[in-house]
């Protein structure tokens, strides 16, 4: 046992005066949930037409042992690859079928990304599950209220808010498989207004090797990850109805990788993300005034046979927005943003290279007009490298009663070319425009029998034009047209206060239509996203103690390429149909002070999944406790 393990097992034992809060059986039925994502300002589900998942501090408190890509995956419509395999694998975000560098991620409504990235995607594994409180899963276009990159939604992390007490300490350790060990501990309180929350997550795992043949019995060497995250978030109280929010997170993390499908390899990547900032907001009786600054910096290296590829960028964000109800009918948002993109390279052309947006955004609000709700947004942007355009969006609704509700969305979206598909040292082009996209979403949403059954079934087309991809000169150009649709149902009922069942269905499919010899040829090619996926979690609370549940997660057959050292080419694949099992139970004791768990679930060899389809190693088993002082 190392220092590390040491001190956080003395931690834990330490205490013996306050309580565990017992987790709430109650609950808000989906159509009065409120949520801030959709609009900027709380509202209530009833209220807007936009598709929303919530992920809440229940659900968050029941997935001890899982990361924050398992839990993702759970959601309609939401595929995470490699969620289920080594632990320092990328994890690659699909939603609604889109692909990785489509999804915004927010960390408190704070735009954050990777500008030394091709795509700009953020790594998801940079951000520990136990310092979350809430998500929330914005789908369909998104780039009137979140500029560059919202073409398939945003994620809106929420981080752990302080408890009620001017002190709290508390912490968690777990043990399991593959010699994994994860500890957290922190420290939060509130007083006159004021609070904080500050912690620390070291996460270690010796993992699998993801490029071995499961099934022809080959022992390669295990690649292993290391994570190491602190955070600390304070709120300020400065007046009344303002206060100030900084932030300051950092994370590192660091592992070995494989080489492909069967090659075993000696490669190592380290990743390090500092975000730090400040909010600002003004809350008066018909409205707020919101204000934010961030700053992200990413440094990525990756030592593999042939060298060293480092990948260094940084972020400047900047926002001012506001909100107004002029009577209870009709409400307004307005704002601008700026943001200020720089990767560190010294290859580059021009060296070390620079990006600004600027972005004005509006949106109209009609809110319950008998049961009428109506968002019209619109937002203009300028870059610095292509110019400007233009996005809009509108989101009509209607709720019979609270109990139904009926939507129509149409909106537009853009993704901005990254630093690296602008100067980057490999295949750049500086000409490059923005990626533009439409979405129609229509569907409706239902809370029945007083609330016994809550179910939401929605139908979704969306095309993407000028999109970026490898041309024939070896450079990247504006080329391809994506057409995708599908459709996601996802009923819950709750059997009784003790037993829940959650269940979705999601349909994707797309083809994209690009220029060959001067003509236009139309294939299928989402690789490696199922058509069909299926999930059912049931959840059962036997005892305001003790809690159980089990999930199936059923992914269909996908198509994939692989390279082909024969032909020298790229060539298809038929990945076969998968099934994952979990299951997770938890026991509260000592006047609730104290919680066990136990997660067990699958875990599967990704390298030899992209080619051949998914080889099961077996199962990851979790145990561990968490305490409150």
């Amino acid at each position: 046992m190392n220092k590390i393990q040491l001190g956080f097992m003395v931690m834990l034992v330490i205490s013996s005066q306050p309580v565990w809060a017992q987790e709430d059986s109650t609950r808000a039925t989906s159509l009065n949930e409120v949520v801030v994502t959709a609009t900027r300002f709380p509202k209530k589900v009833s209220e807007t037409g936009k598709v929303v998942t919530v992920i809440n501090k229940q659900d968050i408190e029941r997935s001890n042992g899982k990361d924050m890509a398992q839990l993702l995956s759970e959601q309609a419509g939401l595929l995470i690859n490699g969620a289920y395999s080594n632990p320092g694998k990328d994890k690659s975000v699909y939603l609604r079928g889109a692909g990785t560098d489509y999804t915004v991620i927010l960390v408190n409504g704070i735009p954050i990304s990777d500008p030394s990235g091709t795509g700009g995607a953020f790594d998801i594994r940079m951000f520990p599950l136990e310092q979350v409180e809430r998500i929330e899963i914005l789908k369909g276009a998104q780039s009137t209220l979140y500029g560059s990159d919202a073409i398939a939604g945003v994620i809106n992390i929420i981080t752990k808010k302080a408890i009620n007490k001017p002190v709290e300490a508390y912490g968690g350790i777990a043990a399991g498989s593959y010699k994994t060990f994860k500890a957290d501990a922190g420290l939060n309180g509130t007083a006159e207004g004021s609070s904080y929350n500050i912690g620390f997550t070291h996460y270690k795992t010796r993992g699998i090797s993801e490029a071995a043949d499961t099934t022809a019995g080959e022992i390669f060497d295990t690649d292993g990850f290391t994570q190491n995250a602190f955070h600390a978030n304070f709120d300020t109280r400065i007046a009344k109805g303002l206060h100030v929010k900084p932030h300051f997170r950092y994370t590192h993390f660091k592992g070995n990788y494989d080489g492909g499908a069967y090659t075993d390899a000696n490669s190592k990547y380290e990743a390090q993300l500092l975000t730090t900032g400040a909010q600002a907001q003004y809350s008066f009786a018909n409205g707020g005034l919101t204000a934010f600054y961030n700053y992200d910096e990413v440094n990525r290296n990756f030592t593999e046979t042939y060298g060293v590829y480092p990948y260094k960028g940084s972020k400047n964000s900047a926002e001012l927005y506001a909100h107004y109800s002029f009577n209870p009918h009709i409400q307004l948002l307005g704002g601008v943003h700026y943001n200020k993109q720089k990767m560190n390279d010294e290859t580059a052309t021009p060296k070390n290279p620079t990006a600004e947006l600027t972005s004005p955004y509006l949106s109209f609000f009609v809110r319950d007009l008998g049961g009428f709700n109506l968002e019209l947004g619109a937002r203009y942007n300028k870059h610095s490298a292509y110019g400007n355009n233009f996005t809009y969006s509108i989101n009509p609704s209607y709720t019979f009663s609270n109990a139904v509700k009926i939507f129509a969305n149409y909106a537009t979206a853009f993704k901005a070319p990254s630093l690296q598909a602008l100067y980057g040292p490999f295949s750049a082009n500086a000409d490059l425009e923005p990626e533009t996209s439409a979405t129609t979403e229509a569907g409706i949403q239902t809370s029945l029998l007083s609330g016994v059954v809550d179910a939401r079934a929605v139908y979704f087309r969306r095309t993407i034009e000028n999109v970026i991809v490898y041309g024939p000169s070896f450079q990247l150009i504006n080329l391809n047209n994506q057409k995708d649709h599908g459709f996601e149902f996802e009923p819950t009922v709750y059997i009784n206060k003790q037993l829940t069942l959650k269940l979705f269905y999601a349909y994707v499919d797309g083809e994209v239509t690009t220029k060959q010899n001067d003509k236009d040829s139309t294939y299928a090619n989402l690789i490696r996203r199922p058509k069909h996926s299926f999930g059912i979690n049931a959840g059962w609370e036997v005892t305001p103690r003790f809690f159980v549940s089990t999930q199936v997660n059923s992914y269909g057959k996908r198509n994939d390429l692989y390279y082909d050292a024969v032909t020298f080419s790229q060539q298809p694949a038929l990945l076969g149909a998968y099934t994952l099992w979990n299951a997770y139970a938890s026991y509260q004791f000592a006047q609730n002070r104290i919680k066990f768990f136990a997660d067990v679930k699958n875990i599967t060899n990704a390298k030899y999944t992209e080619v051949y389809g998914y080889s099961t190693q077996g199962f990851n088993i979790t145990g561990g406790l968490r305490v409150k002082i």
